[in-house]
């Protein structure tokens, strides 16, 4: 098992511990103000661990304290690790960048694009291109959640059974085919909408690897980097140590919600959002491409990979606030491009939170976060299990970490 402990002074890696106190306070009384269960919060300079704090419990019921070895359910921090194992894939010559996605799912042949009208009145025309591998890595095929109710076509997702992105007792093959028949958006690579797509990669993945997503990412990614506590399910070992999730209340509040299921293998492998992972398992991923795509004498990636993955990729250098669809054109967005899952700071100016250019990572839906400043050589992961409805953590959390560098 990974372990993950504080092996460096705040003051002697360039942060200021006070500033650090400070942050912890703030989170704290999030705690005690019954916003959030519990947290975890580490801050690395150079590779090595400045700061580590947990507060609160990750089961308010049982009691149980947030402890550095707790499990979490990661939601969206699935997506680059999925990126990850594509890059493998295509470093391999397995698979490129530029493949139309038919050529490996053929149920992608002759897409059709949102035209106009809803519901049965919905006008579709087919595609002037092919859905293309890397569309799908930067959430510009065309794709879309049917949780959004923004757009005709997240209504046929809904009408379709994917609400929540799967319909009920569908494995992954299968509820890729449904995707499939549904209508696009847009024109692929003309927008970004953050959608499905890492699901839809990871179909690909187990095409072009003939493995299943679970074994092939165990394989590649989580045994080398020694990632033990890192999966799509956890053992009757592991269970004592997961966090209870919960749900943000009308009234701010939280009250248990059900979640991923986690305690078994699922019958859904989501590339998108399924895996559960520990604090110290994160940080060996985000020191892997702090690193450039190696850790501890083992490489996964080439630089160059890892460089492709973590830099903007939208068409001309674009913010997702202009170059993305209407749910997405927000001021949030502000300052912030799009690699292969990953955002990446393009303007710190124009971003919501002080930041450094090049700065890359992502959020997960029950409030985990992680990014990487190359910059300033740090990486900063957050860790709790709330599904917000107003709360908004990570803006004060770039803020508060960003006032602890000193240099």
């Amino acid at each position: 098992m990974a372990e993950l402990r504080q092996d460096v002074d705040p003051g002697a890696a360039g942060l200021d511990p006070q500033a650090l106190e400070r942050l912890d306070r703030h989170f704290a009384r999030h705690v005690d103000e019954g916003r959030l269960p519990g947290w975890l919060l580490a801050v690395a300079r150079g590779g090595r661990v400045a700061h580590l704090s947990t507060y609160g419990r990750r089961d308010l019921a049982a009691g149980l304290p947030v402890e550095a070895d707790t499990l979490w359910r990661i939601y969206s921090m699935t997506k680059p690790v999925t990126a990850v194992a594509v890059l493998q894939l295509v470093e391999e010559g397995r698979l490129s960048l530029d493949d139309p996605v038919d050529r490996h799912l053929p149920e992608f042949a002759e897409p059709r694009v949102y035209e106009g009208g809803s519901g049965t009145a919905v006008r579709t025309r087919p595609a002037r291109g092919p859905i293309l591998v890397r569309h799908l890595l930067t959430h510009t095929a065309g794709l879309t959640f049917g949780f959004y109710h923004k757009h005709p076509v997240d209504a046929l997702y809904r009408e379709a059974g994917l609400e929540y992105s799967v319909p009920p007792g569908k494995d992954l093959a299968e509820t890729v085919e449904v995707y499939a028949r549904m209508p696009l958006q847009f024109e692929p690579g003309t927008q970004w909408n953050y959608s499905v797509a890492s699901n839809v990669l990871g179909r690909v993945i187990e095409v072009v690897s003939g493995q299943a997503l679970d074994g092939f990412l165990a394989d590649r990614i989580f045994h080398p980097l020694g990632m033990t506590d890192t999966g799509f399910c956890v053992t009757p070992e592991q269970g004592p140590r997961l966090a209870e999730l919960y749900g943000e209340t009308d009234d701010g509040g939280i009250a248990p919600i059900s979640g991923l299921p986690v305690r078994g293998r699922p019958r859904f492998l989501s590339g998108s959002g399924g895996l559960v992972s520990s604090a110290p398992d994160f940080h060996r991923f985000m020191e892997m491409l702090r690193r450039g795509g190696e850790l501890d004498g083992t490489r996964l990636l080439s630089p160059g990979s890892v460089a492709l993955m973590t830099r903007n990729q939208l068409p001309g250098g674009a913010e997702l606030s202009a170059f993305g669809a209407q749910v997405h054109q927000e001021r949030g967005n502000d300052g912030l491009g799009f690699g292969f899952n990953v955002s990446v700071v393009t303007d710190p100016a124009r971003t919501l939170s002080p930041s450094s250019p090049g700065t890359y990572g992502w959020t997960g839906v029950a409030t985990t976060a992680f990014w990487v400043d190359p910059a300033r050589d740090l990486t900063v992961q957050f860790m709790t299990q709330v599904r917000p409805k107003t709360l908004k953590v990570f803006p004060e959390l770039r803020r508060l970490v960003h006032e602890a560098v000193l240099g």
